[in-house]
């Protein structure tokens, strides 16, 4: 299918029902919206007239055509917990809950760059969903890694995509970059079985070197 220049393909959805099917939850595609209140508005109801958990991608950063935040107050009377979140990747990420009917909804709008809507995806919907069901702990297990590259560290915590491996001459395995972090990047995710938890950079910290032991979030098969 070829795009115009104002098109992009949607890999986002594709990702995230391939993602919750793979977790055993069953899901609803309810399409595309445009950048539009009456549509968004519109879609927004005939979702949680439908699902108990709406997952949204894109229209919650700063941009003009970023409306969702707006229409979750104004149009639908939504409580906004948090709208924005102090990490990379996945900043305008936004969670609301809307009583309909004395029913709570629970809405996660995640930001529209593909990698940053997988992260946010395993670090906050996961989760919820996993609590919801009766996990006794809904969170991925995180271990102990050892860095086999050099990193400078960013001004916010990074959630970095890596490759643990584990080898006969360590207790501990070695994390590998899956290189580039840019948020568009889907390849970084691509074999990532992990999501480094870096620290924010300080004047004391500003990288950390090859060697060091950090957090690492399980995400895949080791």
């Amino acid at each position: 299918m070829s795009l115009s220049g104002s098109q992009i393909y949607d890999s986002n959805k594709t990702t995230l029902l391939s993602c919750l099917k793979q977790k055993g939850f069953p899901a609803i595609d309810l399409g595309i919206s445009s950048d539009t209140r009456g549509d968004l508005v519109e879609r927004m109801r005939n979702a949680m007239s439908l699902a108990d958990v709406i997952v949204t991608s894109g229209g919650v950063s700063m941009g003009e055509k970023d409306l969702l935040k707006t229409v979750l107050q104004e149009e639908l009377s939504a409580h906004i917990h948090f709208g924005r979140v102090f990490m990379k990747p996945g900043k305008p990420t936004t969670f609301a809950t809307v009583e309909v009917e004395g029913k709570r909804k629970l809405i996660f709008s995640l930001p529209g760059n593909p990698v940053s809507a997988n992260v946010t995806f395993c670090l906050f919907v996961l989760p919820a969903l996993h609590k919801m069901s009766g996990y006794s702990n809904p969170h991925f297990t995180t271990i102990k890694a050892k860095l086999d590259f050099d990193c400078l560290l960013d001004p916010r915590p990074e959630y970095h995509r890596a490759v643990l491996e584990y080898s006969p001459d360590n207790t501990l395995p070695t994390a590998t970059s899956t290189g580039s972090q840019c948020s568009s990047r889907m390849l970084s995710m691509r074999n990532a079985n992990a999501l480094l938890v870096f620290p924010p950079k300080t004047s004391a910290i500003t990288r950390l070197a090859r060697g060091a032991i950090v957090d690492a979030m399980v995400i895949g098969d080791i």
